[in-house]
């Protein structure tokens, strides 16, 4: 039987095609809220107009406003991703597709809703590595979503803030929440599970599932949730960190400096500008604008939120890849270190300084051994919070770690997992082998698996079982190592990380 072709929405009946698996229906665009443009541009979003007759859902919709792409192929993301520099964009944006392996709309299948990555400023679902088909077939209704970016989705203003004080900020995560909770009210008509949904994204979207759990706005929103590469906090000064960092009233005062930029001197002026004419001024303007502290949808930084168990009690799997984001001190000589190290430790400086051997090694070495991987940082804390504030909520821990093929020689950097947990390595251009698909298929079935009820265990798709995935714990604080060969390392994180971990609790 063939899955779901038509299926009726809360607007209208939506038609979509076969899949290049014809047992898996694909819809793509289908509106979720209304058009944000005009007097809904820097405003929450609105429900969709409903349609007569059936949509045709066959293709994706124009990519939120953000940078023009740029083939580089020096640029190891540009060269991995980005096929199109005349890639259509718009502030017509709010839509959603949906990979639906269902025959009939009673099936009640898990469902998963995915946000994409790119640092709250570029990115869109219909990049090739998020076809949702591989899911699909395991099962699971795909949802990936897109939503408003940089200056269109996070500018704050004093007049907007006036204007709409229950949701004066944070329109990007708000379209993410808008369409997640479309998807509660219409997912059934797709054979999806209204009551089983699982939110996941990766770096910036990994950052937005941790605002959507931290969320005081979303009781009941989900039922588990993944993060990939996107868990971090600081350890050492200097580095900026994902999350909220502003205060509403301090992005508000940037919102001025920025219509001084653009020329205008209200928001119904600066409404009216053309939408492009926005972005270019915006990448000329060289700002950053992401998650804001606006005590309504967001109300402190969602990490440590987190931490406090200030949160959705969901499981959650989260990790990341062996190359990425180490947290380096930014010291240049020994004294330097020294001084840092009193700083941040106090009376247990020294103990730091002799893991690192500050007086046994040369100054190249004493950085290297001083440098842990932030996102693994993070996590370990995490799991540590997750035992002191009684929460106790799975958490399965992972790290990528394969040998990626290619002429560049890129090691495991940010995002190169993601070909791997959806399962679409054919759509990339490196020469990936066997081994390569074998494990993708091994990290689809975990992240479906544990989509479909909360734990990653199971059988693969050949009848063996897969390695056991064991809840991370501070007694137990082993992970999943995806790489050559998958398994479950029962190994202690290094006597650095323990102290870190330690010192960041005993000085709270």
């Amino acid at each position: 039987m063939l899955s779901i072709r038509v299926a009726k929405t809360e607007n209208g009946y939506v038609k979509g095609l076969p899949a290049a698996d014809p047992r898996i229906t694909s819809f793509k665009g289908i509106p979720f809220a209304a058009p944000p443009v005009g007097e809904l541009r820097w405003k929450a979003p609105q429900p969709a107009k409903d349609w007569e007759g059936v949509l045709e859902a066959y293709d994706y919709k124009p990519i939120s406003m953000q940078a023009k792409p740029v083939i580089d192929v020096n640029n190891v993301y540009t060269r991995e991703w980005t096929i199109d520099p005349d890639i259509e964009m718009s502030e017509d944006c709010l839509y959603l597709n949906i990979w639906t392996p269902a025959v009939s709309p009673d099936e009640k299948l898990p469902v998963y809703v995915w946000y994409f990555g790119g640092g709250l400023q570029v990115g869109h679902p219909s990049e090739m590595e998020f076809d949702g088909e591989r899911i699909a077939r395991r099962g699971i209704v795909v949802v990936t979503v897109n939503y408003r970016l940089n200056v269109f989705g996070f500018l704050c203003h004093p007049e907007i803030s006036a204007e709409s004080p229950d949701a004066p900020a944070n329109f990007g995560h708000l379209d993410q929440q808008f369409a997640t909770n479309w998807v509660r009210r219409n997912i059934a008509a797709f054979g999806g599970d209204p009551e089983n949904i699982t939110i996941g994204g990766q770096s910036a979207g990994g950052g937005s599932v941790l605002a959507q759990l931290t969320s005081p706005q979303n009781e009941g929103f989900c039922k588990r949730a993944i993060i990939e590469s996107a868990m971090i906090t600081s350890l050492y000064p200097f580095g900026r960190v994902p999350g909220a960092r502003q205060s509403l009233a301090e992005a508000e005062q940037e919102g001025i400096k920025f219509f001084n930029f653009l020329g205008v001197k209200s928001l119904e002026e600066a409404r009216k500008l053309d939408a492009f004419y926005i972005r270019d001024k915006a990448v000329e303007y060289r700002g950053f604008w992401g998650t804001v502290i606006d005590d309504r949808f967001c109300v402190g930084n969602s990490y440590e939120l987190f931490l406090k168990n200030k949160k959705l009690q969901v499981p959650v799997m989260l990790g990341h890849t062996s190359d990425e984001f180490y947290a380096v001190p930014q010291v240049k000589t020994i004294e330097e270190l020294k001084e840092l190290a009193h700083q941040l430790f106090g009376d247990a400086a020294d103990e730091y300084l002799e893991l690192v051997k500050a007086d046994s090694a040369p100054f190249e070495e004493v950085i290297k051994n001083a440098s842990v991987r932030g996102i693994e940082y993070a996590i370990r804390l995490a799991v540590q919070a997750n035992a002191d504030t009684g929460a106790n909520l799975p958490i399965y821990y992972y790290n990528f770690d394969a040998e990626i093929p290619g002429w560049d020689n890129p090691g495991t950097f940010h995002s190169v997992d993601l070909w791997f947990f959806f399962e679409t390595l054919a759509k990339c251009w490196r020469p990936f082998v066997g081994k390569h698909y074998d494990l993708a298929r091994i990290m689809c079935n975990y992240w479906c698996n544990f989509i479909r009820n909360g734990d990653p265990n199971g059988k693969d798709s050949t009848g063996e079982d897969m390695p056991k995935w064991e809840p991370c714990t501070p007694e137990a604080p082993y992970g999943m190592l995806f790489a050559d060969k998958v398994e479950f390392v029962k190994e202690e994180p290094s006597k650095l990380m323990k102290f870190l971990v330690r010192e960041y609790f005993r000085k709270r």
